[in-house]
């Protein structure tokens, strides 16, 4: 009940009660042997697989609880949980609650999606993610306080502009503010369903996006540029357009990698899916940069110092620390990428030889959805086959794409250094540099054409990319 309260305003009561139900439940699992003594139930759940079938009654859910909502069905043997299976459940339950009530109720959208995505990788189950959902999101508000148009207009480093009634109210903004309310929805949901809402709601980015674009066309001209005496509104469709087409991007990416979770590739399609994953990286980061030059300019106009615009120009010419990691993601990208095209240019390895399904196919049928919404445009097959042709070895070793991410790991864990959780990805992304870097040395001095070599390829560190193992037979 105090996490049902709005505005979130239950999380700590909510807290302390998870907290005595994990102590009540560490008792009972202590004292599992007096228990079962003392209970017929128990001991005939305790180890057996027991069903409803036989008579045993489940442990720590009501039967009856929906049973004037369901229609009416035959009945079935459902097996129900032993003891401990049980009490494991709803430790597992308590801990992923704890971790929503932990939540820091930020109004700040990246935060708020980099929350789901972490909290994502525990797999937690259908009634955490629910509370999650419904804390996010409460009569139309993030968190049930805070509209997306002002959340929106926080993202674009406009403070001017929040609680504006005329942007509030702006038809882009808020089929803007539709699209994140049902983005977070969808990251909400389990991987599955996950992955096929994501590749569909792409196309009503692309749309928006294409809109905005339009939009600005029209009332300003082509103008792309950062002017110095351009007014509000030209300022603040350009840094939509920008965020719009930023997000869109990161839907992509998130789409691409959920196929690893699910096991959708197989390794002869790894070489075109790290390919795409690079060219949509690519994008972003672009995106992602020109939105901190466009919140900078912002901040210039507000009267800064002589001495802060050259403090400005150094920051801008450098990559953030928001910009630093999707830099390492296109990297490992396009290593992968290029390694598996070399391979298979020079050895004839993860080809695709299937009387089913040409190459061709199996690209259109990983990203048809993508291509329709034309994240990116200007991509197709041949676009493909135009880059993974042209791979050799030498360039592969000149460009080292392995070892530049060594370089920048650095300034990553300075970056993270209070953030535990990206410290260890840092970590996972520097182990699959290090094991491909020492694979790619192994491939270029025996030869990717010699016959003895065998490489196959493991999610032995990091869920989305794999390390090369480098064999000899």
């Amino acid at each position: 009940m105090c996490m049902r309260k709005p505005h979130g305003r239950g999380l700590e009561l909510a807290r302390k009660h998870v907290a005595s139900c994990l102590t009540e439940l560490n008792l009972m699992h202590k004292s599992r042997k007096f228990l079962k003594s003392q209970s017929s139930t128990m001991v005939q759940q305790s180890d057996g697989n027991c069903t409803t079938a036989s008579g045993c009654q489940p442990v720590g859910f009501d039967v009856s609880l929906n049973s004037r909502l369901l229609s009416p069905t035959p009945p079935r043997a459902v097996k129900v949980l032993s003891w401990s299976n049980a009490i494991r459940y709803f430790e597992r339950l308590l801990h992923d609650l704890d971790v929503i009530c932990a939540l820091s109720l930020n109004p700040v959208l990246d935060n708020v999606l980099h929350f789901i995505v972490q909290f994502q990788k525990t797999v937690p189950d259908l009634v955490p993610r629910a509370f999650l959902q419904t804390l996010l999101v409460q009569d139309g508000k993030l968190y049930g306080e805070y509209f997306f148009s002002d959340v929106i207009s926080r993202a674009l480093s406009l403070p001017d502009i929040i609680g504006d009634k005329e942007f509030q109210m702006n038809e882009f903004v808020v089929q803007l503010g539709q699209l994140v309310i049902n983005l977070i929805k969808i990251l909400c949901t389990n991987t599955a369903w996950q992955r096929r809402k994501l590749g569909k709601s792409l196309q009503d980015w692309s749309t928006i996006s294409i809109q905005l674009e339009l939009a600005l066309k029209r009332e300003f001209g082509e103008t792309r540029n950062v002017l110095q005496n351009e007014n509000m509104c030209m300022r603040v469709s350009k840094q939509l357009l920008i965020w719009t087409q930023e997000h869109a991007y990161w839907v992509a990416f998130r789409f691409l990698t959920l196929g690893f979770e699910l096991d959708l590739y197989s390794p002869g399609e790894y070489s075109m899916v790290y390919w795409y994953m690079y060219v949509v990286l690519t994008k972003l980061i672009e995106k992602m940069q020109l939105r901190v030059l466009a919140s900078s300019e912002t901040s210039r106009r507000k009267g800064k110092k002589k001495k802060d615009h050259l403090k400005d120009s150094a920051r801008d010419m450098a990559f953030s620390s928001s910009c630093l990691l999707p830099q390492c993601y296109l990297l490992l990208s396009e290593g992968l990428s290029m390694m598996l095209a070399v391979l298979r240019n020079e050895s004839r390895s993860f080809q695709l030889p299937s009387i089913f399904n040409t190459e061709q196919e199996r690209f259109m049928q990983h990203f048809d959805l993508l291509l329709k919404a034309r994240v990116p445009e200007h991509i197709s097959f041949y676009s493909f086959k135009e880059s993974s042709s042209r791979a050799g070895m030498s360039d592969l070793v000149k460009y080292n794409f392995f070892k530049e991410i060594q370089k920048i790991v650095p300034s990553l864990r300075g970056s993270f250094a209070s953030e535990p959780e990206k410290l260890a990805e840092v970590r996972r992304i520097e182990q699959v540099a290090e094991h491909n870097r020492i694979a790619l040395n192994i491939i270029s001095q025996v030869g990717a054409g010699d016959p003895s070599l065998r490489v196959s390829f493991e999610f032995t560190h990091h869920p989305h990319f794999a390390v090369a193992v480098v064999k000899r037979s």
